[in-house]
């Protein structure tokens, strides 16, 4: 399961409405795909569809969709919200990640 954090949860409600997705119905859709400097680099987008191998489930009121392949990567992840001096944007904490890179949207295990 993926948890969101509260200013996660807000930035993502926001975000939806802008771009004309509505986050009672739709999807934050959370996957990981090979790149970055660690080797693997986290992907975030809206969906308003589920496929079939999607795991389902909703955290602090944000329903999430994930690859059954990403899931393995992203079990205990919170999705927070960084709005810092070192840069704005959705930060992963992973448990599993034992390497990130500086900027945060890299990993390897």
């Amino acid at each position: 399961m993926i948890k969101v954090s509260d200013i996660a949860k807000k930035k993502v409600i926001e975000l939806m409405r802008d771009d004309g997705y509505n986050a009672a119905t739709d999807f934050v859709r959370v996957g990981v795909k090979s790149g970055g400097c660690s080797g693997l680099s986290y992907d975030l987008d809206f969906d308003k569809n589920t496929k079939e191998d999607d795991k389902i489930f909703e955290d602090n009121g944000v329903k999430i969709i994930v690859d059954k392949k990403s899931f393995l990567y992203l079990v205990g992840t919170t999705l927070e919200y960084s709005g810092g001096l070192n840069g704005t944007g959705f930060v992963f904490n992973n448990p599993n990640a034992s390497r990130t890179c500086g900027c945060g949207e890299s990993f390897s295990l």
